[in-house]
């Protein structure tokens, strides 16, 4: 007759057995490490006759840090109507202010260096628009700052796929910042 000793030997072997046996390369391996965000250098500047701001310094870089993929050095400049349609009239031949521009100073690949770029917000259209649309001036400035660092990585719309791609990336973006879709 088997001891109690015996007994708790039996038990508690085929409860040794049926783990499998540790590998060892998996015990040296590390975590993987999580990706690093993309840097930010972000001057922020304001023009005298833009108005009030409906964001803050500390949400404006949230918001175009969200839209990044690679490292970046972006002027953002908050303009009035004046400069706004200066700029637009200036640079695209169209005479009258528009809500973003942004001018893109690198022409490289999408993903050698830091995207380097200016984007102008006139906030008198951003107002108004957003009245127009039935959203808040802050949700609306927030799909512009998107819309600008996008364009600012070589993003585009000039074509129906390029829309579509660049429509879905501004919807996941603010999607993070619990903002509508602007599209709808």
């Amino acid at each position: 007759m088997p001891t109690s000793a015996t007994r708790r030997a039996t038990r508690a072997e085929p409860a040794r057995t049926s783990r499998p046996a540790p590998d060892p390369a998996r015990r040296r391996a590390s975590p993987p490490t999580p990706p690093v965000p993309p840097r930010l250098a972000l001057s922020i500047q304001f023009e005298p006759g833009a108005g009030d701001c409906p964001a803050d310094r500390a949400q404006l870089r949230r918001w175009a840090r969200a839209a990044l993929t690679r490292d970046a050095a972006l002027a953002l400049r908050f303009v009035g109507a004046a400069e706004g349609r200066a700029l637009n009239r200036d640079y695209r031949g169209k005479d009258y202010a528009t809500n973003v521009l942004t001018f893109a100073y690198d022409e490289a690949p999408a993903t050698d260096g830091p995207v380097q770029a200016d984007i102008v917000v006139c906030l008198p259209v951003v107002r108004r628009e957003a009245r127009a649309q039935r959203k808040t001036p802050r949700d609306h400035l927030a799909h512009l700052v998107v819309h600008g660092v996008l364009h600012a990585q070589g993003l585009d719309h000039e074509d129906e796929r390029e829309a579509r791609e660049m429509e879905a990336r501004e919807v996941e973006v603010l999607r993070r910042f619990r903002i509508a879709d602007p599209y709808r």
